[in-house]
């Protein structure tokens, strides 16, 4: 009977022994669950962007009755009906029409597009940069780390605005070879804000690689032969991301309003092509007699800059090691 008993235990700490830990990315997403405001602002992204991709092609193939020409007419962004100018919500204009007579709902709906892919793009592209340039920072020190850690403080301190819209002025004209004039201005666009959005990761990124790079797993990778940039991207980076991560999503909030801002004061994305900033500046001459306008595209920055803040706050709690939820 007792040895029935030690075999029992043993097997069971065998078991215990043997028991693979969770992944931590499950760790990570069972915390931001428990964030509420964090679930349902995921949910209410993951429902916006699925609109705006799937959306228009389905209102592509769909008609409603043009009174200019009193044909019907499959919905696009630059369809007019000029005897329907700035028209109120209706069966076939969900949100009504613009000055032109284009249909708003539509229009919303490319415009996210524009708009987010920007905001993801600017995004990706400046906290690359600067996990980049903050992980070489910090396992560098001395000369490298105080030359990039000054050069950082120059782009901190320039009046931001000033010069977005000097560029923006400058280059918005600039056609690039093989692509279309609209996408040569998201381009420069997101070239402007990528230039003056990284310093944030950058810093970030040093913080951490400075508390890494003297530790063993950093020794031991250098006994075993493996170069600098080796060691920097193999795991002073990744092991930087979390932080990146939560820093990411709550800069895309504020890429979105910045582009819209850009666009509002006409140094963005030109029409026709639309994005929510430059709707909100077709509205100033018919805030009086078409109010309306202006809720849509104003109520579509604000809810997916809060969605996108929140879910950032949500990282934030999930991915802190320090954080018991």
């Amino acid at each position: 009977m007792t040895v029935t008993e030690i075999d029992l235990s043993s097997l069971q700490a065998d078991a215990l022994l043997s028991t693979k830990p969770e992944p931590l990315v499950l760790t990570y997403w069972k915390r931001l669950r428990r964030h509420k405001l964090a679930t349902a602002s995921l949910i209410l992204l993951i429902t916006i962007i699925v609109l705006v991709i799937v959306g228009p092609i389905i209102m592509s193939r769909m008609t409603y009755f043009n009174h200019a020409q009193g044909i019907e007419m499959n919905y696009s962004r630059d369809a007019q009906d000029l005897r329907n100018i700035n028209a109120a919500p209706s069966r076939d204009h969900l949100m009504g029409t613009d000055e032109l007579g284009r249909d708003v709902f539509f229009r919303i709906l490319m415009a996210g597009r524009l708009s987010l892919f920007i905001a993801f793009t600017v995004t990706i592209l400046s906290e690359t940069f600067g996990m980049f340039m903050g992980a070489l920072s910090g396992y560098y020190g001395g000369r490298t780390d105080n030359l990039i850690q000054r050069f950082t403080e120059f782009v901190i301190i320039l009046p931001t605005l000033p010069l977005l819209l000097t560029l923006s002025s400058i280059l918005r004209d600039l056609q690039i070879p093989f692509l279309p004039p609209e996408w040569s201005q998201a381009f420069v666009i997101i070239a402007i804000l990528t230039l003056f959005g990284w310093t944030g990761a950058c810093r970030l990124a040093r913080g951490m690689v400075l508390s890494l790079r003297n530790q063993e797993f950093t020794e031991a990778s250098r006994a075993l032969g493996m170069s600098d940039l080796n060691i920097i991207a193999r795991h002073m980076m990744p092991n930087a991301l979390p932080p990146i991560i939560v820093s990411a999503s709550l800069a895309l909030g504020g890429v979105i309003v910045l582009e819209s801002a850009l666009s509002f004061l006409g140094f963005g994305i030109q029409p026709p092509v639309a994005t929510w900033g430059n709707m909100l500046q077709g509205v100033q001459k018919d805030m009086f007699t078409a109010p309306w306008k202006a809720l849509y595209p104003g109520l579509m920055i604000f809810v997916t800059t809060l969605a996108f803040n929140y879910l950032g706050d949500g990282l934030r709690d999930a991915i802190d090691p320090r954080l018991k939820l």
